[in-house]
């Protein structure tokens, strides 16, 4: 079973809609709620996502959607290690430097899956698209 970090831009194409990753997004949650892909999300993940949909729908609705997220996702441990790693990294994107060592420290994580490919360059753990993943799962069955 892959285990896959699922980064902020997946989750919001999700939850806002946003075409045309919507479905590419949709269809990665649901092989995580299906149990056929063991999704992986960070605190700095859940952070971004409240912060965003709470622009647009009250609290209770935005914590309710982050509760139906937790149920089919893991969170991985952030600490001190991670974030020195994710400083002295290079990573033009600090939070996506955040997103990287904690999958690596996890130890398990098989691909980033992201629609920032170049943010993750750096990254030493595979990095895909949303849709170019789900093509991959598709054309090997």
């Amino acid at each position: 079973m892959d285990k896959v970090l699922i980064d902020t831009d997946v989750i919001l194409d999700f939850f806002f809609d946003r075409q045309p990753f919507a479905e590419y997004a949709s269809q990665v949650l649901g092989l995580c709620e299906s149990n056929q892909i063991k999704g992986y999300v960070t605190p700095v993940i859940y952070s971004n996502v409240y912060y965003l949909l709470r622009q647009t729908a009250k609290h209770d609705k935005v914590i309710e959607n982050l509760k139906q997220l937790l149920v089919i996702t893991d969170v991985l441990l952030m600490d001190k290690e991670v974030v020195v790693n994710a400083l002295n990294s290079g990573f033009k994107d600090f939070e996506d430097g955040l997103q990287n060592f904690a999958a690596m420290k996890n130890g398990d994580i098989d691909v980033i899956l992201t629609r920032n490919l170049k943010d993750f360059s750096k990254s030493k753990i595979g990095v895909l698209t949303p849709e170019s993943y789900i093509k991959s799962i598709i054309a090997s069955r």
